[in-house]
This record gives structure tokens, sequence and C-alpha cells, in this order.
């Protein structure tokens, strides 16, 4: 639905160059982010999660985080992150970029880790 650095990233990991990982909170929070915010159709949500579904890696996190006492739905990031055993967290949110770092996970905006992937031979 949107394009530049974020769909880039999408277009890597259906090519099997990155691996996305989401889970159900982060699923459910991007629909309705999806439906209240940018007002999708039912239609389009459900093409959103099929889409989404199919180019991620389903985790199921066992702990529960209050890292970001700003803004708890920022802990479920985290918490999807830390069952995926990520590398990365890719998002443009102010109080996950204010953290840098979570537990050896770097935290950065999509074009910084297109940068960081263009930079690999």
């Amino acid at each position: 639905m949107f394009g530049g650095k974020p769909l880039a990233l999408l277009e890597m990991a259906l090519d099997g160059e990155i691996e996305l990982a989401i889970s159900e909170a982060i699923l459910t929070e991007t629909l309705r982010v999806l439906r209240d915010k940018f007002h999708r159709t039912p239609e389009q949500l459900q093409e959103a999660e099929g889409f989404l579904t199919a180019v991620t890696r389903y985790v199921y996190p066992v702990e529960r985080l209050d890292a970001v006492p700003t803004d708890k739905d920022d802990n479920r990031v985290l918490e999807c992150a830390v069952a995926a055993d990520s590398e990365v967290i890719v998002s443009g949110d102010s109080d996950l970029l204010r953290l840098g770092n979570f537990r050896g996970i770097d935290i950065m905006k999509a074009s910084d880790l297109i940068g960081r992937l263009e930079g690999r031979t």
C-alpha cells in the first residue's frame, strides 16, 4: 500500500534476501492502523493480512516486556524481535528509535537498514 524503503524491504523478503518476523499482536495492530488511520476497506485489510502473512515468519513471544513505558504497543515489537532472535528491528517509531538497541538487536529506520545491506559484499 505504501512505496519507498519499506516496500523495498518487503520485496527483499519476497526474494528471500532477508527474513521478516511478525506476531499476532503486531499483525492486529497493523491492521487496526490501516483501518482506522488510513481508512482501508475490509477487502484491502484482508489483502494486506494475506500479504503480510505470506512474507513473514510467524513467531509466538513468550516473554512480556515493559521497556517502552511511553507506548505499550512498542513493547509488542520488542517481544516479537526477541522471540524471532532478530538482528534488527525496522521502525519509524520515535520511541523505539530512541532506544537504538535492545538486547543486542539494532533498531533503525528502513533506509538505514537498506544502506547497511547495500554495504554488504
